[in-house]
């Protein structure tokens, strides 16, 4: 799994939240999911990336390897849930380009997995990710 907080600590350190920022992390973040990929591997990645063009070249530098999946949340939701205190932070303006108050999310038109994850607990979209795995990249013997 690919966490987009961990990686800022590291690959994409030297990145901030402007557009071309964003579009940047989502690209390295591709490119090496590609990679995990191409070595057998199945990556997922867990990041905001709030503009479908940056999804879309995400896409592009993994081919059919690449599954989109929007886990969904109303802005009441996400707010409830939020453990950092980072939609506070943002919502005073201490926090700028934050995504789905100062800055944009475009959300997917089309992909191959959403989770509504409103009103729900946490199994329950869980077990649905983890099918769609189990479906979408079949594990065989050699």
């Amino acid at each position: 799994m690919l966490d987009g907080d961990n990686l800022r600590h590291g690959l994409t350190a030297d990145l901030g939240f402007q557009p071309a920022d964003r579009e940047e992390n989502i690209r390295r973040v591709g490119e090496l999911a590609a990679l995990f990929a191409e070595a057998g591997f199945i990556v997922i990645c867990a990041f905001i990336s709030p503009y479908i063009t940056h999804r879309s070249n995400a896409r592009k530098a993994s081919g059919a390897a690449f599954h989109e999946g929007y886990i969904k949340a109303d802005l009441a939701t996400r707010e409830a849930r939020d453990a950092k205190g980072l939609y506070a932070k943002a919502r005073t303006g201490e926090i700028p380009d934050f995504t789905g108050i100062s800055a944009p999310y475009e959300a997917p038109t089309s992909c191959e997995l959403v989770v509504d994850t409103n009103r729900v607990t946490v199994e329950g979209p869980l077990a649905r990710i983890v099918a769609h795995v189990k479906n979408a990249f079949p594990l065989t013997r050699r």
